[in-house]
């Protein structure tokens, strides 16, 4: 009896085990990769006049599509739904500006080496006479819910940060002068004031804080998944192509892509 019971709970472990990692199979079968990625993040994931989603973040998404020979199929997400939908099973992989943190790491598997590194910044009218962070204190600062500096920022340098979904709400919080500035990641300012709108009456007079590097994700369990996506990734690192995209949507290429870029190109 001991024996029979040993050998169903090895057929049962040896059933279950491919579904732990079959989710690239499950891709192919079908013929669609479903990434989520931003909609409201320029220039990393947002809508062209015609409505469609691009960015660097869906041309990243693209080449993965291309390596794998199936179609792409985006899916817009925000800072508090992109974990769950990856769990969900709504989408394969997430590539969406997602800062890396430990209770992240707990969530969703993690490809690593991180494909991308940012800081925090802050989006103000040219009117506004700050020059540090510490002149912030009392005052209230839009954000985006889900954004893990908020709460860093709070407690340091005592502002009050009013979080809305996305990055658009926000945005016209603070034209409504409902804040002083949009506490958001350095990139997406920057790609903000590429546009006219913004470029005349606003800009980002504070230097950059609390470097930290960006995740791609897949589900726990999806290690074959991971592991795949992190050779694209260093693959990336090696031939510039994130240096490349940057240029191409008109940021400043960060420090972080540069080194990768050139310690990659050397192994």
């Amino acid at each position: 009896m001991k024996k029979l019971v040993i050998a169903s709970l090895a057929l049962l472990a040896a059933s279950a085990a491919p579904a732990l990692a079959d989710q690239m199979d499950q891709v192919k079968q079908r013929g669609t990769l479903i990434v989520g990625v931003k909609a409201d993040y320029k220039p990393f994931g947002f809508r062209d006049p015609s409505g469609q989603i691009v960015g660097i973040e869906p041309d990243l998404a693209a080449d993965v599509a291309k390596r794998l020979g199936v179609k792409l199929e985006l899916v817009p997400v925000v800072s508090a739904n992109r974990i769950e939908f990856l769990q969900q099973g709504k989408i394969d992989i997430v590539i969406a500006t997602m800062s890396d943190k430990p209770e992240r790491r707990k969530s969703v598997l993690a490809v690593d080496p991180q494909y991308y590194s940012d800081s925090v910044n802050i989006l103000m009218s040219k009117k506004a006479k700050y020059t540090k962070w510490e002149d912030l204190k009392g005052k209230t600062l839009c954000g985006t819910s889900g954004a893990f500096y908020n709460k860093d920022v709070s407690s340091k340098y005592g502002a009050e940060v009013k979080a809305f979904d996305g990055s658009e709400k926000p945005l016209f919080a603070l034209k409504q002068g409902e804040c002083i500035g949009y506490l958001y990641d350095q990139t997406f300012i920057q790609g903000k004031l590429l546009d006219k709108d913004w470029s005349e009456g606003y800009g980002m007079p504070l230097p950059g804080i609390l470097e930290t590097p960006w995740i791609m994700a897949v589900k726990n369990g999806e290690d074959a998944f991971a592991k795949y996506l992190s050779d694209v990734t260093v693959d990336w690192m090696k031939s510039g192509a994130i240096v490349d995209l940057e240029k191409k949507y008109g940021i400043t290429p960060t420090d972080y892509a540069k080194r990768m870029h050139e310690e990659k190109a050397k192994s």
